[in-house]
């Protein structure tokens, strides 16, 4: 073997060796056990290290149950996985960006939905074992709440968009509990919440929000990617809880696409570091999830990056919730 090739062969393995320490290090100073501080499942865009894009369902901090589905197709196009939920009967429903899919915890599909051309979906939302609600974006915008089992449209709204370009239009439309809708306009700067009809019944301006949800207080629960921070506003619009980086000095945030509010109060936000590390070699530095309590102490994070790699983080479902381990799916053995 020449020099040369030993050299870069050494390189090499000192390489691998300092990426592995970082990641481990990592996760034995963050606090709450890492995979075993939650059940959760979880998927994260983008993840071009890889020809396959992966679901994850962690239990008892292991990994219990994966899916996956092909980075790149036949025609050209790339797949996403941004968005996935597990059904009260334990079905997986998730988006694709060309697309959206039900799988059973067999992985048989059961309902699939294709893009169509020139449109996007990376929103999606079941709404107990019958419905799904996506947002299909294009020109125009179109929110559909769909009966995967009789087939039937039983929703439609045309949504106002900021771009005439689908990719960036929305990420997160949720249903609230009176069965309106919150937008995440993440392309006009705006969250709105519209009635069953589609009328705009209220707003409010946030700096590129890339996702939004109704919480049981009648507040809204905001990611604000333009700014960095997640906030909490009232029905008036004022902001009531606001977290930055500067609340959390332990580790970098990049981009944090989702914000989860549990039921004890705490928040668990994903930290999308796909374009604030432009090396995949140094993702393993960051931390996919984390969560805080309500005066923003640091409570659990996890930096996964081996045995198993979960790949950057943007969906998050905590499965552990009281609410949660008493339904079916949570039950099942996968």
């Amino acid at each position: 073997m020449s020099y040369r090739r030993k050299i870069l062969l050494l390189l090499i393995l000192v390489s691998t060796i300092v990426i592995d320490a970082v990641s481990q290090n990592t996760n034995e100073s963050l606090p709450g056990n890492g995979m075993a501080g939650h059940d959760f499942l979880m998927t994260g865009e983008w993840d071009h290290r890889k020809d396959v894009q992966t679901i994850f369902l962690v239990r008892d901090g292991k990994l219990f149950w994966s899916y996956e589905i092909p980075f790149k197709l036949p025609s050209g196009e790339t797949s996403e996985l941004g968005d996935a939920s597990m059904r009260p009967n334990g079905n997986i429903v998730f988006s694709t960006k060309v697309g959206a899919r039900e799988v059973t915890p067999g992985k048989k599909t059961v309902w699939n939905y294709d893009a169509p051309k020139g449109t996007e979906i990376h929103s999606i939302e079941p709404i107990g074992n019958d419905k799904t609600l996506m947002v299909i974006n294009g020109v125009p915008a179109q929110l559909k709440v769909i009966n995967v089992k009789t087939g039937a449209t039983e929703t439609e709204l045309t949504l106002p968009t900021g771009k005439p370009g689908p990719h960036l239009q929305f990420r997160r439309v949720r249903m609230t509990p009176d069965g309106n809708f919150v937008a995440a306009h993440l392309d006009s700067g705006m969250v709105a919440e519209y009635d069953m009809k589609g009328k705009n019944i209220w707003s409010i301006n946030v700096s590129k929000p890339w996702s939004a949800s109704r919480l049981k207080n009648g507040n809204t629960l905001i990611t604000a990617t333009g700014n960095g921070t997640v906030i909490e506003v009232n029905k008036k619009g004022e902001t009531v809880w606001e977290f930055s980086q500067k609340d959390l000095p332990s580790f970098k945030l990049y981009q944090m696409q989702v914000a989860v509010r549990l039921e004890n109060g705490n928040t668990v936000i994903s930290n999308w570091c796909v374009n604030g590390i432009k090396k995949p070699e140094d993702w393993p530095s960051s931390v996919q999830y984390f969560e805080i309590t309500p005066d923003k102490k640091l409570v659990w994070a996890l930096s996964q990056w081996q045995a198993p790699d979960l790949g950057p983080g943007s969906s998050i479902q905590i499965l552990d919730e009281p609410s949660i381990k008493s339904q079916e799916g949570y039950l099942k053995k996968y």
